[in-house]
């Protein structure tokens, strides 16, 4: 489980021209609450914290003004265009205590190549001691057939976690692939009895005068 040490500064500005400021400034705005503290409103450093953040599930130990909080990313907002960090909500936990959590799935093994994989959902959610957050968790699909899929339940758990999603949540299911014969298109043929084209032009009709 990795833990990175971030220091930042209170936030006593608000709003939206606030925060453009701070990251103007190279800062991203963020809040911690949990555990019934008031919020505190403080800046982090974009560098640091979106390095930080390319962790899964991280925690970081957030140090202002000389007081230090263990906290977990609940919520991240990016710019929708340029993906830069907007926003951070920073929840406060309490080393030994248990949390849930989204875990990715990473898959492994050999399955059978006549079929698709499909991924239904690339994360299952657990709860676990907060200190223990795994970066994934392994789902080995060696032997899956065409046809059948992998549950939630099928994931291997380390000890002392426990399953929150539904059991019976596809994770990966393996569709039996789809085989269509080429067809052929064949022209069509002329039409039988057709007429010759004409040689020459049909000659002129004669016109007859009155003597």
């Amino acid at each position: 489980m990795a833990e990175i040490s971030i220091n930042g500064v209170s936030r006593t500005e608000f709003g939206k021209g606030a925060a453009r400021r701070a990251r103007r400034d190279g800062l991203v705005p963020a809040v911690i609450y949990g555990h019934g503290a008031k919020p505190a409103h403080i800046a982090l450093p974009a560098r640091e914290l979106g390095t930080a953040l390319k962790t899964t599930n991280v925690l970081l130990d957030i140090v202002v003004d000389g007081k230090t909080e263990l906290t977990l990313p609940k919520a991240i907002v990016r710019h929708a265009i340029k993906g830069t960090l907007e926003h951070v909500d920073l929840v406060i936990v309490r080393r030994g205590e248990r949390v849930v959590v989204s875990v990715p799935i990473h898959t492994s093994g050999e399955y059978d190549r006549d079929g698709i994989l499909e991924h239904n959902n690339t994360t299952i959610e657990v709860e676990t001691e907060a200190t223990s957050i795994p970066g994934f968790l392994p789902l080995d699909l060696t032997g899956l057939v065409a046809g059948l899929s992998l549950y939630a339940e099928d994931v291997k758990l380390p000890a002392g976690m426990t399953l929150i999603s539904d059991p019976r949540m596809v994770v990966v299911h393996l569709s039996v692939r789809s085989s269509h014969d080429d067809l052929e298109v064949a022209a069509a043929p002329a039409a039988d009895g057709a007429a010759p084209a004409a040689d020459g032009a049909a000659p002129a009709a004669t016109e007859k005068k009155d003597a």
